[in-house]
């Protein structure tokens, strides 16, 4: 979390990530132009750099996708999520780079302007064979401009985090462009089928990754209350809770997380203020429930995040029968203050 707005909040993990980063697209286009240069005669630098910076951002982009569903599986893919956003704009330059040499090669030595070349110069939308794959290309640049010039926090705050959320979902419409372009250019020029090979593998992993992320949501969402007592639905029992940790469960269709920490109790709503992260999937730290997707925090016993920030969550209320723990359903005003279970019980 941050108080103030800069633009880079640099700290020593950042750099070693954005290191990593930089050296990986280093050690990739070097790579693909030594080998390109040594199997290939025909290509022009320009070409070279069109295909070098194209596959890169593909590359990359298939890497941002992947993370989110793998974090979610896997709790060691976090730290790539904490600086996802980083990988994403340099994803959206690589794309950048290629778009603008493609445009300039193809469509500016004409006399008219480039852009309004690479719409006019083929009208054939109803032919597979012959379509103009390039305005996909263009289009899905234009999305991931949006995002990688709003992935700062200050976006977030200003656009709230719902209409932020649905601006950033279009990396799905992006990714469905970016196949279709690679496709559709495919079937006009030499196809390599290596290439397109590689972009099935990449649709079937990310498609798996978030299925199995999907079926793992739907077991939460449809999981139902065993046990009722005057109102209050029985949750688990003290001891499936792990120490500073929660388990997540679904009360009037509503996503909650029970915390056990410093011997206490507390029920929160699973869904963080900042982009909608699990909250259940943290673990308290310091006192406080750790978002595990940027580190933003609140306290378990009133959903508030500490001072000097205002973020609130809805609390619930807790009780114990013996080992069995029960919440009541209904959500209290976000940042209500509720005294957290005691355990006295020997576990």
């Amino acid at each position: 979390m941050g108080l103030n707005y800069v633009p880079v909040l640099w700290n020593k993990h950042k750099k070693t990530y954005d290191k990593w980063i930089v050296i990986g697209m280093l050690v990739y286009l070097i790579s693909f132009l030594s080998i390109s240069i040594v199997t290939y005669d025909e290509f022009t630098p320009e070409t070279l750099i069109i295909r070098a910076f194209g596959t890169l951002a593909i590359g990359l982009l298939h890497l941002i996708l992947v993370i989110g569903p793998l974090a979610r599986i896997n709790t060691r893919f976090l730290p790539l999520l904490y600086n996802r956003r980083h990988l994403g704009v340099s994803m959206f330059f690589a794309a950048l780079i290629h778009g603008g040499f493609s445009l300039f090669q193809f469509h500016s030595l004409g006399n008219v302007n480039p852009i309004y070349a690479l719409f006019t110069s083929n009208m054939e939308f109803n032919s597979i064979a012959n379509f103009p794959f390039q305005v996909l290309g263009f289009f899905a640049l234009i999305i991931l401009f949006l995002m990688a010039s709003t992935s700062h926090d200050f976006w977030l705050k200003n656009l709230t985090p719902k209409t932020w959320k649905k601006l950033h979902m279009l990396v799905y419409l992006a990714y469905l462009l970016v196949i279709l372009h690679v496709f559709l250019g495919a079937l006009q020029q030499q196809p390599s089928y290596f290439s397109v090979g590689i972009i099935v593998l990449g649709f079937l992993l990310i498609s798996a990754l978030h299925m199995v992320v999907a079926i793992k949501e739907y077991k939460i969402d449809k999981s139902k209350p065993s046990e009722k007592v005057e109102g209050w639905e029985y949750v688990c029992r003290i001891t499936e809770i792990p120490d500073d940790r929660a388990k997540i469960f679904v009360v009037n269709k509503e996503r909650i997380a029970v915390f056990k920490y410093e011997n206490k109790l507390s029920a929160i709503s699973n869904v963080c203020k900042h982009q909608g992260g699990p909250l259940g999937e943290g673990k308290v730290i310091d006192g406080c429930v750790t978002c595990p997707w940027h580190g933003y925090q609140y306290l378990p016993h009133n959903g508030q995040s500490p001072p000097p920030f205002t973020e609130k969550v809805a609390t619930y209320k807790l009780k114990m029968i013996k080992d069995k723990v029960y919440v009541f359903p209904e959500a209290l005003e976000e940042g209500t203050e509720v005294a957290p279970v005691l355990l006295n019980i020997k576990l």
